[in-house]
């Protein structure tokens, strides 16, 4: 059943169109207020005596692809209330048309969505394709205007940290785990500034958090009852890196082992002679470094000899320092996986492969493809000659870790000379899969025995590590809890940041981003 539409229907409710009139781009609609009443705003008593009208101007949503301005009739009332200090006041139209707005609450509700999902300019440019026309310095002002919007107190979060700028600025976010949205943005990542934020919220009782100590000792300190917990992601990537690094300690061993001690450079491409010349000089810097430390000096006196930083000189003498061939990113690594299955199916013609390639979306150069399957007939030899190149610490680390069936011949041969010349190694690998095992398992009562196998290992710090945050470690095996989702937070923030270009001080920030939730 179709119903007729008249001119009211049009305008917000309680108001009623006396005249629709186009002017240029513009639809002009005169508004007068059905009611014969109003309220005095200070003192709530009801008032009949009108005493003047005037005029105001205020936009409204666009109507068939034309602006729309609203004239309303406003009429001034007189109070009666012997007490009330206001003798005239302007009538109140609600949440339709707050005093002093130039837009309807309606508009305004669109505009503070729009400038919560994009920002200032692309904001303002968009509006007006909407015939909304706002400035970007007004969407702003409608952002902070609007201000957070109310939620209830949180009782479990996450808490981590995020660059404003990186390696130089660092602010804190923290979120609501149960509503699974942000809470609050705090400026650094001070332990003090997160301590006063987590004792204004007394009621929270669990902090997921990452394995830094500052967020630990801020929530130790202002909520000493509450249940902290590590994050699992962090404890899986710290425990593999731990890994990594115990490889790069048994590097000498390795090329020991593996009998080559010594490289020709004569065999090497010009990237790798590049690399082993750097490694020289490396070495020369190592055992300059080594040298001292063998005399008793300590590390701030090694630095202030050599003039090498403090890093590099903790490094050496950790044995993190011992690579010949560091690997680098290739472009076929999304198509290794093909690549592998068209080698095992006997087609071993580098430039039909990139052909092949190329119809998939790979956009690299023949030559690429061709390097690799030169590799790769070479690897498929396993003599003497293929072994006296050792791999990097990385590749010998993912060699270890993965399964035999995916090796080539010369890498399992590799693994295997590794495997019974460096046990050390190997022992360490094994207390890293224990350890996975045990966080994906959720065996929280093989976590005492894990660490009394760790630190008599190559993996000694990270089991030591470990043992110091035992009950978040320990609370981040059997707790459903982790802070994933403060990780997700924080990309979103990251876009809503660069969206902005960097230049959004941090109340904008937060009422984008909290707001938009």
């Amino acid at each position: 059943m179709s119903t007729k539409l008249c001119a009211s229907d049009l305008v917000p409710a309680g108001f009623i169109a006396e005249r629709i009139t186009r002017v240029g781009d513009e639809t002009c609609i005169l508004l007068s207020r059905t009611s014969a009443t109003a309220a005095c705003p200070a003192c709530g008593r009801m008032s009949r005596t009108v005493r003047s009208r005037y005029c105001r101007q205020v936009a409204d949503l666009p109507l068939s692809g034309r602006r729309v301005r609203l004239l309303v009739r406003t009429r001034r009332f007189a109070c009666d209330a012997v007490l009330c200090g206001r003798q005239i006041f302007a009538e109140r139209f609600g949440d339709v048309l707050p005093p002093y707005a130039r837009r309807t609450g309606r508009l305004e509700h669109v505009v503070h969505h729009l400038a919560l999902a994009l920002g200032g300019r692309p904001a303002a440019r968009f509006a007006q394709r909407l015939m909304v026309p706002v400035s970007n310095d007004t969407l702003l002002r409608v952002i902070r205007r609007h201000g957070l919007p109310p939620s209830a107190p949180p009782s479990v979060i996450g808490i981590d940290d995020w660059a404003w700028r990186r390696n130089h600025r660092y602010g804190t976010i923290v979120c609501d785990l149960e509503r699974r949205r942000p809470v609050s943005l705090l400026p650094d990542r001070e332990p003090a500034t997160a301590e006063a934020w987590l004792r204004q919220n007394r009621q929270i009782q669990i902090v997921a958090r990452d394995r830094g100590g500052a967020y630990g000792l801020a929530a130790a300190r202002a909520l000493p009852d509450a249940v902290q917990v590590a994050d699992r992601w962090h404890l899986m990537e710290n425990a593999s890196r731990a890994f990594l690094d115990a490889v790069r300690k048994s590097m000498r061993q390795i090329r020991k082992t593996l009998g080559a001690t010594r490289v020709d450079p004569k065999l090497l491409t010009a990237a790798e002679r590049l690399q082993y010349e750097g490694y020289l000089r490396r070495e020369q810097t190592n055992a300059a470094i080594m040298a001292l430390a063998k005399d008793g000096m300590t590390i701030k006196e090694i630095v202030r000899r050599t003039g090498h930083s403090r890093g590099l000189v903790r490094q050496v003498l950790r044995g993190q320092r011992n690579d010949v061939f560091r690997s680098r990113e290739s472009s076929l690594e999304m198509y290794l996986e093909w690549l592998d299955a068209q080698w095992a199916a006997g087609k071993r013609n580098g430039t039909e492969l990139w052909r092949r390639l190329r119809t998939q979306g790979f956009r690299g150069s023949r030559r690429v493809v061709s390097e690799w399957a030169t590799r790769r007939k070479r690897a498929d030899k396993a003599d003497a000659e293929s072994l006296t190149r050792t791999p990097s610490a990385r590749t010998i680390a993912r060699l270890l870790t993965t399964n035999r069936d995916t090796l080539t011949k010369s890498e399992t041969v590799t693994i295997a000379a590794i495997e019974s010349g460096v046990p050390l190694l190997i022992a360490a690998r094994e207390i890293i899969t224990d350890f996975h095992l045990m966080v994906r398992r959720k065996m929280e009562n093989q976590l005492m025995p894990w660490i009394d196998r760790a630190r008599d290992s190559l993996v000694a710090s990270f089991g030591n590590g470990v043992a110091k945050d035992i009950q978040a470690v320990r609370a981040a095996i059997v707790s459903p809890w982790s802070n994933g989702q403060t990780e997700g937070q924080i990309t979103k923030l990251k876009l809503v940041k660069r969206q902005m270009y960097g230049r959004g001080k941090l109340d904008l920030l937060q009422a984008r981003l909290i707001g938009a939730t």
